[in-house]
């Protein structure tokens, strides 16, 4: 079992975070490996470090969980604790986990909550392309056009996205399959064809589907999900 690794890696293994917002705790000088200001590139032994953060003890879970929940609009998806309700604010679960991905305040449905860091690094990295589906409706009718030039791909932020698979289901409802995950990409991609945004659900994430769980509510993967999923991303498989 590897014991030397990055901190930022045993943080994220640890559930408390993904290695990207363990690098953010570290750079404000959040966390100490022991008793000393933690460094970007600092590495650990996990069997014989003390690693601190907010005068607690970070601890490898033993205990993985994986849960999806159905996000109402208006929660933010972090776990900090800002004036908004956040993800972790509408969920009794006695582990400690973390949101995989992020949504915006105003979209709604499937997130993953999980404590394996390992997860959240595969799922979140742009070079393993996962699949993310989503339900937009538009104010009005959009046109063939517009649904076409989305699928080849846009320029939004001064970068072109990947194609991606758009299906109509109705005259101002179609369906979209990112394989990437830009910062508001869909409702910037739809203003870029002259549309605004209605309504956005996320029904999708890889082999994970919402089906029929209503707004708030979260359950636990099942077995077959969870080794669908893991089989996907090249993880070990968990009972």
């Amino acid at each position: 079992m590897e014991t030397i690794m990055r901190l930022q890696k045993y943080m994220s293994q640890a559930g408390i975070c993904s290695r990207r917002k363990a690098e953010e705790y570290i750079s404000k000088w959040l966390v100490k490996v022991n008793g000393k200001i933690a460094k970007i590139w600092d590495s650990i032994d996990s069997e014989k470090d003390k690693i601190v953060m907010w005068d607690t003890i970070i601890e490898e879970e033993k205990n993985l969980v994986y849960y999806k929940i159905n996000k109402p609009r208006g929660i933010v998806t972090t776990c900090a604790e800002f004036w908004d309700e956040n993800i972790i604010d509408i969920v009794d679960i006695k582990e400690r986990v973390f949101p995989i991905w992020r949504l915006d305040k105003e979209t709604t449905w499937l997130i993953l909550l999980t404590n394996d860091g390992r997860l959240t690094n595969y799922l979140i990295h742009p070079r393993y392309e996962h699949q993310k589906e989503y339900i937009v409706e538009v104010f009005w009718r959009i046109e063939d056009d517009a649904l076409e030039n989305m699928s080849r791909g846009l320029v939004i932020l001064w970068k072109q996205t990947k194609q991606a698979t758009v299906k109509r289901i109705s005259s101002g409802t179609f369906s979209i399959i990112l394989t990437e995950g830009k910062n508001r990409q869909i409702r910037r991609m739809v203003e870029q064809v002259g549309h605004r945004v209605k309504k956005l659900k996320r029904i999708r994430i890889e082999n994970i589907e919402l089906w029929k769980l209503g707004f708030w509510e979260y359950k636990h993967l099942t077995k077959w999900e969870k080794q669908g999923l893991f089989e996907k991303i090249w993880l070990k498989k968990h009972d």
